[in-house]
């Protein structure tokens, strides 16, 4: 009995020591693909594809690939249309499952701790998909039955239609919390949408991986960005900046030291800015004399553009501009990946609200201004 139990041992050892800890391999069946069509493996080098490998789909959807990855990280395999996310390092040995006909890009993989846990952020993903996919469908009929009340029937929808996304934005937050070792929590992170709204969790999820996955370029990015952005948080002083006003002279935040001021990050061709331009014409009629301005901050590239919005909307306060859209070096240091965005500075220069707008504005304001 003990010599058996000991050549199991040896017979599992060998087993074990035979396993190549050179390379991954993921080994793929994809269902509805047509044989010999290509499938292709990337690296991602800071979320940009970098094409590594390809091969073809045998007679039944297989395929196969190899590569060396000493450090954990992400891959990306493409066949048709359809994208399939993978964390791999050497040693791993993964299955994926697809199917080409899967609108959704749904897929299984298994076979190492990324993958699996990569599976069960799927799984979260696949269940409320489902549940959003049904609210669409549920639009669609209507729409289809009534065409003529389209904006009514969007209306009435919304409220269950972001219930899901909420929900699925939760989970997925949840998700990331509980692994923020794994590089498949790093990935769920990046998830979140919109991420204007989880910028607290984004920068607190930063300084939790900080140390982990030197090596890989996404979280050193990611890290670098999350950085720039902790250091516009609310309580942090502002960033100072000079750009042109719209009358072609210097215009800086240090002129409006001593006051309350809103830096409102807008753009003439943004519709959701000039739909938002009336409440914050309210609000400087209402506490400009409280100490209380604005500086307007376009992103417009076209300066004729600029100002006949800014005298359309009678937006009567100080406005600057460097005319780059998103490239602006004050808009990048502002870390503005969308608009409209503001920030509420205080007389001694630090940020003390942001993206407040509509009554959470007026609010804010009558709550400050006394």
């Amino acid at each position: 009995m003990i010599k058996k139990l000991g050549y199991v041992l040896l017979a599992g050892m060998a087993f074990t020591a035979c396993k190549d800890s050179s390379k991954f391999v993921i080994n793929g069946t994809i269902k509805n693909g047509a044989a010999q069509s290509k499938v292709y493996l990337f690296g991602l080098d800071k979320a940009n594809p970098v094409a590594l490998d390809s091969t073809v789909l045998s007679d039944k959807g297989a395929f196969k690939f190899n590569h060396a990855s000493p450090e954990v990280n992400f891959y990306k395999i493409t066949a048709g249309n359809n994208e399939y996310m993978i964390i791999a390092k050497n040693g791993d040995d993964i299955k994926l499952d697809a199917d080409l006909g899967d609108k959704t890009m749904h897929y299984s993989i298994s076979g190492a701790e990324e993958a699996d846990k990569l599976e069960g952020l799927n799984a979260i993903k696949n269940k409320y998909m489902s549940r959003i996919a049904a609210v669409q469908k549920k639009f669609d009929d209507m729409v289809s039955k009534e065409p003529a009340k389209r904006e009514a029937i969007m209306e009435s929808l919304r409220p269950e239609y972001m219930k899901e996304v909420e929900e699925l934005n939760q989970e997925i937050l949840k998700f990331a919390q509980a692994n923020t070792s794994s590089l498949a929590g790093f990935y769920a992170i990046n998830l979140l949408s919109p991420p204007s709204e989880y910028e607290k969790e984004l920068v607190a999820f930063a300084d939790q991986i900080k140390g982990n996955f030197k090596n890989t370029p996404a979280v050193q990015d990611f890290l670098s960005r999350m950085a720039k952005l902790k250091s516009v948080q609310v309580g942090q002083p502002a960033p100072a900046f000079t750009m042109n006003s719209i009358d072609g002279k210097k215009i800086s935040l240090a002129d409006f030291k001593g006051k309350y001021v809103l830096l409102d990050f807008w753009a003439s061709w943004c519709r959701p800015c000039r739909l938002e331009n009336p409440n914050v014409v309210k609000a400087y009629n209402t506490y400009k004399d409280k100490n209380f301005t604005i500086l307007g901050i376009s992103l417009d590239k076209d300066p004729v553009a600029w100002k006949q919005a800014v005298a359309a909307d009678h937006l009567t306060w100080n406005h600057g501009s460097e005319l780059q859209d998103f490239e602006g070096p004050t808009v990048r240091n502002y870390q503005i990946e969308a608009i409209p965005s503001s920030f509420l500075v205080d007389p001694k220069g630090n940020i003390i609200a942001k993206n407040l707008r509509g009554k959470e504005l007026e609010d804010f304001l009558n709550k400050t201004l006394r």
